[in-house]
């Protein structure tokens, strides 16, 4: 039996797109058919690109589209790395300036984004910083080569993954998956988990909710995973490997940096709300730990 995505008939594509999204927006299969200058989008293109979108069945019935967001001022990697998502079977929304992605945004909000760092007028920094003031959307960054500086900051910013140009459309696909599982599992569309209460720490996983003496911290994927893989056992230490593997998957490598950056964001967001926060500890040479309540 086969259990891959099925391509819903042309006939009623445009309803179910409109279904799924209307959570957010109502959108009609008129809009759908004209296009929207908005989106970025010609109607020609609009509604080409609506034909060819994969519908997948929703774990508790119904139909969900993945749309992924690509924000650069380069309109030929746009165009190559759009095409090379929707034959995927993603949605993809093209933006050439973050100003237009940001008003998109507004309305119709999507599962996952790939920022470009170095555009003109509001860069990609200015952009991330302005989509955490009110979203937890998943980002990944398009860093240039080796260029180490940009990739820092962009995980301290709060972007969840970065991928260097150029770009491999196989890895960065990889990475959209990854990171897609990553947010399921945190925002209740996989299994229900029980509740994480560590002293004054509370973790609902199925709600990707996460508070601190009954305040409550914006976590990003990445950050939400770390924090539960460390709370889970406190006192135990965890590798940056281990670490890794519950922020990423086991099959996804970042460098070591990488997870030093999201602990450390990490560790800023609690001392935020309580400057005397001090339960994640570094074992330098080893990884990391959550403290105990019971140890000195």
């Amino acid at each position: 039996m086969n259990s891959g995505p099925k391509t819903a008939p042309r006939g009623r594509l445009a309803t179910l797109v409109s279904s799924e999204w209307s959570r957010h927006r109502t959108v009609s299969t008129a809009r759908l058919k004209r296009g929207s200058a908005k989106d970025g989008l010609s109607g020609a293109v609009f509604a080409h690109h609506i034909e060819k979108l994969t519908i997948r069945e929703k774990p508790n019935g119904g139909l969900c589209v993945h749309t992924i967001v690509l924000v650069d001022d380069d309109r030929n990697l746009l165009n190559t790395i759009g095409d090379a998502l929707e034959g995927e079977g993603f949605a993809v929304r093209r933006y050439d300036s973050s100003t237009a992605a940001l008003d998109a945004l507004k309305d119709i909000p999507a599962d996952v984004a790939v920022l470009d760092i170095k555009m003109p007028g509001i860069d990609g920094f200015e952009l991330l910083t302005r989509l955490r003031k009110d979203s937890n959307l998943p980002v990944i960054f398009l860093t240039s080569k080796d260029d180490e500086l940009d990739e820092l900051l962009g995980l301290r910013m709060g972007a969840d993954d970065y991928i260097t140009k150029p770009v491999s459309t196989r890895l960065l696909i990889e990475r959209i998956r990854s990171l897609i599982r990553r947010r399921e599992l945190t925002d209740g569309r996989g299994e229900s988990e029980p509740i994480i209460e560590r002293g004054d720490l509370r973790l609902d996983p199925s709600r990707h909710e996460c508070s601190w003496k009954d305040q409550k911290l914006k976590l990003t994927v990445t950050e939400f995973l770390l924090l539960k893989s460390l709370a889970m056992r406190p006192g135990h230490i965890k590798s940056r490997r281990q670490l890794m593997d519950a922020a990423y998957g086991e099959n996804i490598h970042v460098d070591d940096r990488t997870i030093d950056s999201h602990v450390k964001r990490l560790r800023a967001k609690f001392k935020a709300v309580d400057g005397d926060f001090a339960l994640i500890e570094t074992l330098y040479g080893v990884g990391y730990r959550y403290r105990s309540t019971t140890q000195a």
